[in-house]
C-alpha cells in the first residue's frame, strides 16, 4: 500500500534542483529523479501523486493552481503538446538512468551523475567553458541516487579530483574544466 497526496498546483521550476523521491512501504525512501528549470512539477491528468518533490537547493517556482492549468490544457492543445514532449522527454532520460543504473561501473556512474547536473545547471555552456556548480545532493544522497555506498561515492570522486577531471573545494564545490572529458568518463554519448 503506497500513499498518495492530492495535487493542488503546478509548478514550472525558475532556477534550482528538486529531487523527486518515493516512499517504500517499510518507510525507506528512494530518489527517482531529479528536476531542473525550466522542468515542469506535476502531472495534469491525474489528481494525486505518489511522488514527493523537495528542494536540494536554493528553488525559484512559478506556481499555477491546478484547475487553471487543467483548463489551459482543454483549450490549448499546443500546451497539452508541449507536456507531452516533457512527458516523453522524461520517458528517454529514465530509460537512459536505467542503463546507467544498471550497467555502468561505479565510476562511470558518479561521472554521469556529475555530467548530469553540469549539463542541466549551466544548459547551453560552450564545450570550451570551465563549468562551476554545487552538488544539490548530500554525499548520502548521491550513494541513494546511484545504488552505491557512501564511501564508494568519496572514492570515485576522489578519483575524478585525482586525475585532474574535476575539481573540488569544500567537498560541494564542483568546477569541470573539461566537459567533453567528463562525458568521456561518464561513457555519455
Amino acid at each position: 500500500m503506497s500513499d498518495s497526496e492530492n495535487v493542488s498546483s503546478y509548478n514550472n521550476i525558475l532556477s534550482g534542483v528538486v529531487k523527486l523521491t518515493k516512499m517504500l512501504p517499510d518507510g525507506r525512501q528512494q530518489i527517482v529523479g531529479l528536476q531542473f528549470a525550466p522542468d515542469f512539477l506535476g502531472r495534469p491528468f491525474r489528481a494525486s501523486s505518489q511522488t514527493t518533490a523537495e528542494a536540494t537547493t536554493d528553488v525559484k517556482l512559478c506556481s499555477f493552481p491546478r484547475s487553471i492549468v487543467d483548463k489551459m490544457i482543454r483549450e490549448t492543445p499546443e500546451l497539452e503538446h508541449k507536456l507531452h514532449e516533457q512527458a516523453l522527454a522524461e520517458l528517454d532520460e529514465a530509460r537512459e538512468w536505467m542503463l546507467t543504473l544498471g550497467r555502468k561501473t561505479a565510476a562511470e556512474k558518479v561521472a554521469n551523475f556529475l555530467y548530469m547536473i553540469a549539463t542541466h545547471v549551466e544548459p547551453g555552456a560552450g564545450e570550451d567553458e570551465e563549468l562551476t556548480f554545487d552538488l544539490p545532493l548530500t554525499r548520502a544522497d548521491i550513494a541513494d541516487f546511484l545504488g552505491l555506498t557512501i564511501e564508494t561515492v568519496s572514492r570515485q570522486l576522489t578519483k575524478l579530483r585525482k586525475d585532474g577531471v574535476i575539481q573540488i573545494v569544500n567537498n560541494r564545490h564542483i568546477t569541470v574544466p573539461d566537459i567533453e572529458r567528463l562525458a568521456w568518463r561518464a561513457q555519455v554519448d
